[in-house]
């Protein structure tokens, strides 16, 4: 029997990316640079923002402009974090079943708690949620499996009976290493270089109602 059902947050639980593209492209203009198509960054919000920036920059982290841009662009995002997020479609109605059946979900991001806690809030799900995992809870994050099996603590379930749910390959390694059981939300932020074969996830979904036949 499923104890409880965690997220990942961006690309599988909330549709996250239409606020960081124009964050992102908020950024480029005041940098005198032209925007990036939404269909070109998409595929790189569950990378987080330095994936975001290497998209729209082509910049790495090893840069000395690097940590100045991400400050800049997190802070553009922090201001409008919720503007047009969404829960993926079916994502609702999903976390109403589970509720009824007295399941507990929760979330295990890799996004800092600054961010995270305000856009569940303005989600209006802070307090729905058993667990609330962000990138800097614990001493690390995905794919380290110890947020995970954090957010298993909190719930009091064992991860063996969990269902841990992504859209990025580090999500499936976590869920993988902590023992619970993997789904890869197919409706997410994978691009065309992903190859989810690889990753050994237990399932696949195309839909958030489609897990209701894994619990």
């Amino acid at each position: 029997m499923t104890s409880c059902v965690l997220f990942d947050l961006d690309g599988t639980f909330a549709d996250t990316a239409p606020d960081l593209h124009i964050a992102l492209n908020h950024l480029l203009s005041s940098h005198g640079r032209s925007g990036i198509d939404y269909a070109d960054f998409r595929p790189s919000v569950s990378h987080g923002s330095k994936a975001m920036l290497k998209v729209g920059f082509g910049i790495e982290p090893d840069d000395p402009d690097f940590l100045p841009l991400q400050r800049q662009f997190l802070d553009l995002y922090q201001q409008d974090i919720a503007i047009h997020t969404r829960l993926f479609t079916g994502m609702d109605t999903l976390i109403e079943q589970l509720e009824t059946k007295s399941i507990p979900w929760g979330i295990v991001t890799n996004k800092p708690t600054y961010l995270t806690d305000p856009l569940m809030q303005q989600l209006g799900l802070q307090n729905r949620a058993s667990a609330i995992v962000s990138g800097d809870t614990t001493a690390f994050a995905k794919p380290h499996p110890e947020p995970i099996l954090h957010a298993c603590r909190l719930v009091k379930a064992e991860p063996s009976h969990s269902i841990y749910v992504g859209d990025a390959q580090r999500d499936i390694e976590a869920g993988r290493k902590a023992g619970a059981r993997t789904l890869i939300a197919r409706f997410g932020y994978l691009s065309v270089e992903d190859n989810p074969a690889e990753w050994q996830a237990d399932g696949e979904i195309n839909h958030p109602l489609d897990i209701l036949a894994w619990l």
